[in-house]
């Protein structure tokens, strides 16, 4: 099983970036739960976003209503949509996915920097 992520970069405070994962090597469907987790310098990895295969999402108050989560099981793709970037959104992201009998599966990270 592969994660690939992608479109991290740079970006401008107030600006937006659009995150990719495709999975390769597994049913997309089988895959209950996929995640979006973030790591910025000396702190730990904290979830940033999450969908189940039913499409119902969670979001930590630090990204709620800036960020959106979605997947497209047609093309075994993970997406994080980020707008209203704030500097504190700079870190390194990583997609996560939790098949059906609870195994794990990350991706590499892809950075994501916000400055002006």
């Amino acid at each position: 099983v592969q994660l690939q992520a992608s479109g991290g970069g740079l970006e401008q405070p107030g600006g937006s970036l659009r995150l990719s994962c495709a999975a390769s090597g597994i049913i997309f469907s089988n895959l209950n739960v996929m995640g979006w987790y973030r790591q910025a310098p000396g702190k730990q990895r904290e979830l940033v976003a999450a969908i189940t295969n039913l499409g119902h999402t969670n979001y930590p108050a630090s990204v709620k209503g800036r960020f959106t989560i979605s997947r497209d099981n047609a093309k075994n793709s993970l997406y994080l949509q980020m707008d209203n970037l704030k500097f504190e959104d700079t870190a390194v992201y990583y997609c996560n996915a939790v098949r059906w009998d609870s195994t794990s599966y990350w991706g590499q990270g892809t950075q994501v920097t916000v400055s002006s």
